[in-house]
């Protein structure tokens, strides 16, 4: 996170203070370093650069369109799931011919949006999406490209509940049926199979599940030539994890480095779907004391911010960093369980961690919080949504105001 750094003993997104932010704007909000989106999408073109391929940010990270445009222009195409991320990836300026359609349960309406606008291509999960795809592509007299997901039965080592390449997971084909489903797709008249996709899973801190994948779809990949299919695209994936606390996930180099071992030799065109790579270190969230809470042996440090806005730790016992924003004079710290206002148990952010004295209005900010964060947010407890602010340098802006009261209460309808 190196665009949050502490001077003078005061945390600067870039070269804002973000104490000062709350001068104009309550707590909590999300704040998002431009300079670290850009730094990490350069990076991982850098990385890429040997091999014929392309990058499609993962949208499902961060919906925002500010943080979609910002990758955009940087060059980033669009890995999307429902017809609500190709709408935000095209409002945000991605051409469709770069937005990747992936997910398990596409709907006949949001195939007909996606082939209608144009967008590249389709990854591909059962015999029933293929041939519903071409259905809905005859219909519209058009020719879909695709890719097939196949699920090479890989256990990705990290959370339950982001692994995706396992055989009891809901994502993929069995990658076995692979060149049946290719032969197939090879004679529907709106279908043109063009690759094969995978995705083991999420925030992977060790290579060696991707190595035993992308062998898997290597071997496929000649065993579909072989039976005399052109193929020439694979994507990727996403998946590669990030630093939370004491995580230490792959280098960049040594993914690419992996890539050229797997991959090199196919003479394919790559693509990779990075997401919270690119946005979850670029993002915190700002939160503020509402009061300290003595109970027992325990001491709550209760914050205005709650699972509804960050439910990473609720859902996924997510461990993020939580420091002062404003550095404390002493050295002196309190054992703390820094704990929201929702009414429920697990709205815990941190268990049992070093925090220096705090009082009431005091500024914390929890780390790496700018993937799956403000877009897995909801309004449980009648809570509006938080503010999402972008720093460019000196200057910040709102890019999703926090509604009113009104606007939350103005969703529903009694009847008459």
């Amino acid at each position: 996170m190196t665009q949050f750094n502490y001077q003078n003993g005061r945390l600067f997104a870039e070269n804002v203070d973000v104490a000062e932010i709350t001068s104009t704007l309550r707590t909590p909000f999300y704040c998002y370093s431009k300079a670290s989106l850009r730094k990490n999408y350069l990076a991982f073109e850098e990385a890429l650069d040997k091999f014929n391929s392309r990058i499609c940010y993962a949208v499902k990270a961060n919906s925002n369109l500010a943080i979609i445009k910002t990758l955009g222009d940087l060059g980033a195409g669009a890995d999307v799931v429902s017809e609500g991320e190709i709408r935000r990836a095209l409002a945000s300026g991605i051409p469709a011919k770069k937005i990747v359609f992936s997910g398990v349960g596409k709907t006949r309406e949001e195939m007909e949006f996606a082939i209608t606008e144009g967008v590249g291509q389709f990854n591909i999960e059962s015999k029933g999406e293929l041939e519903t795809l071409n259905e809905v592509a005859k219909k519209l007299n058009k020719i879909a490209s695709v890719a097939f997901r196949v699920n090479p039965d890989v256990d990705a080592q990290t959370h339950n509940k982001i692994s995706t390449g396992r055989k009891e997971d809901k994502f993929g084909i069995d990658i076995n049926l692979a060149p049946h489903l290719y032969q197939k797709a090879a004679g529907l008249p709106a279908i043109e199979p063009v690759g094969l996709a995978v995705h083991i899973g999420s925030q992977l801190t060790s290579l060696k599940p991707f190595r035993e994948a992308f062998k898997r779809v290597a071997d496929m990949v000649h065993i579909i030539r072989k039976a005399g299919h052109s193929l020439s695209q694979l994507d990727l994936g996403g998946g590669l994890g990030i630093t939370y606390n004491d995580e230490k996930p792959p280098e960049l180099q040594e993914y690419a480095e992996l890539i050229q071992n797997t991959l090199g030799k196919l003479d394919v065109h790559l693509t990779c779907e990075p997401g919270r790579f690119l946005v979850g270190n670029a993002g915190i969230l700002v939160t503020s004391v509402i009061r300290i809470k003595e109970t027992g042996n325990k001491r709550f440090v209760v914050v205005d911010a709650a699972m509804n806005d960050l439910i990473r730790p609720a859902l996924y016992d997510a461990k993020h960093g939580i420091s002062s924003v404003l550095q404390p004079r002493s050295e002196n710290t309190v054992l703390s369980e820094v704990v929201g206002p929702i009414c429920e148990t697990g709205d815990i952010f941190a268990r049992q961690i070093e925090l220096p004295e705090l009082s009431e209005n005091d500024l914390l900010y929890l780390k790496s919080a700018g993937a799956y964060g403000a877009v897995m947010s909801s309004t449980y407890n009648s809570r509006p949504l938080i503010p999402e602010i972008l720093v460019d340098n000196v200057k910040f802006t709102i890019i999703r105001a926090r509604p009113s009261y009104d606007d939350l209460l103005g969703l529903d309808q009694i009847p008459s």
